[in-house]
C-alpha cells in the first residue's frame, strides 16, 4: 500500500509519520506539499502530521484547512479514501469539518508533553483492526490545544454511534479524571467520522513507532491501517 504525508509549512511530525510507515513498516510513502492540488491515484491513506501549521495563527488548523491540498483531502475522505490526522492534524481535519466538534486550549492553559495511556474503545475500525480489546497503549502527547469539545447532541452521537476510538485512561486502563492531561470531554483523546474511514487524535503514534524509541506501543496503528488495505 501507499501513504501519502502532507507537509503543512511549521510541520515538525512529518518526518516522524514517514519514518513510521516507511522505514518501520517498510511501506511505500510520498511526501506531499500543501500547495499540491491533486492526490496520486495510488494513495490509500493521507497522514496529517503533528506541528504547528502555518504558526497556528488564528485557531490550530484554521489557515491549513485552507491550503490547496486540503480540496483533494476532503474529496478523497468523500469518497471512502482513509485519512489520519494526529494532534495538529486532528485540529486541521475538525477545521475542515471531516470530524465534528473542536480541540480548545488545555485546562490548565499550558503545553503538555508527557507519555500518557489510552484505551482503545473501537477495534473495529481500519486503524484498530489489529488491537486486542481492554489494551492500553502508553502514546506521548505533545500540544498545547487539546481539549476535546462538542455539543451534547454531539458527544452523545458520536458515544451511541461508537466513534471515540481512544479515551485517555491511567496505566491500569482505568478512565479516570485524573488521567485526563487536557480536559477533554469523557477522556475522549481520538474520534472517527461516520463512515470510519477518518480518524482524528491528539496523541502521537509516529512517535513511538519503533523500540529504540523506548516504545512501540503506536506502530500497531499503522499496522492496523496496512492490514486493511491488504485485506480488501
Amino acid at each position: 500500500m501507499k501513504f501519502g504525508v502532507i507537509t503543512f509549512p511549521g510541520s515538525n511530525c512529518d518526518h516522524d509519520a514517514i519514518f513510521a510507515t516507511q522505514s518501520c513498516l517498510g511501506e511505500d510513502v510520498v511526501n506531499l506539499w500543501h500547495k499540491d492540488t491533486q492526490i496520486p491515484n495510488d494513495i490509500d491513506c493521507i497522514v496529517l502530521p503533528g506541528g504547528f501549521s502555518y504558526g497556528d495563527y488564528l485557531r490550530c488548523g484554521a489557515i491549513a484547512r485552507f491550503s490547496p491540498i486540503m480540496k483533494s483531502v476532503v474529496d478523497f475522505a468523500n469518497r471512502g479514501g482513509l485519512v489520519i490526522g494526529i494532534c495538529n492534524g486532528f485540529q486541521i481535519l475538525t477545521e475542515a469539518q471531516l470530524l465534528p466538534g473542536v480541540l480548545l486550549r488545555n485546562t490548565n492553559m499550558q503545553f503538555i508533553c508527557k507519555d500518557v495511556w489510552l484505551t482503545v474503545e473501537n477495534t473495529n475500525t481500519p486503524f484498530t483492526n489489529l488491537i486486542e480489546k481492554n489494551t492500553v497503549l502508553r502514546i506521548p502527547i505533545a500540544h498545547g490545544e487539546g481539549n476535546y469539545f462538542a455539543d451534547a447532541d454531539t458527544i452523545k452521537r458520536l458515544e451511541d454511534n461508537n466513534q471515540v476510538v481512544f479515551r485517555y485512561a491511567n496505566p491500569q486502563g482505568e478512565v479516570t479524571d485524573e488521567a485526563n492531561p487536557n480536559g477533554s470531554i469523557n477522556n475522549i483523546a481520538g474520534i472517527i467520522n461516520e463512515k470510519g474511514n477518518v480518524l482524528g487524535m491528539m496523541p502521537h503514534p509516529e512517535r513511538y513507532s519503533d523500540k529504540i524509541l523506548g516504545c512501540d506501543d503506536g506502530l500497531v496503528i499503522f499496522k492496523s491501517i496496512v492490514n486493511y488495505i491488504n485485506s480488501k
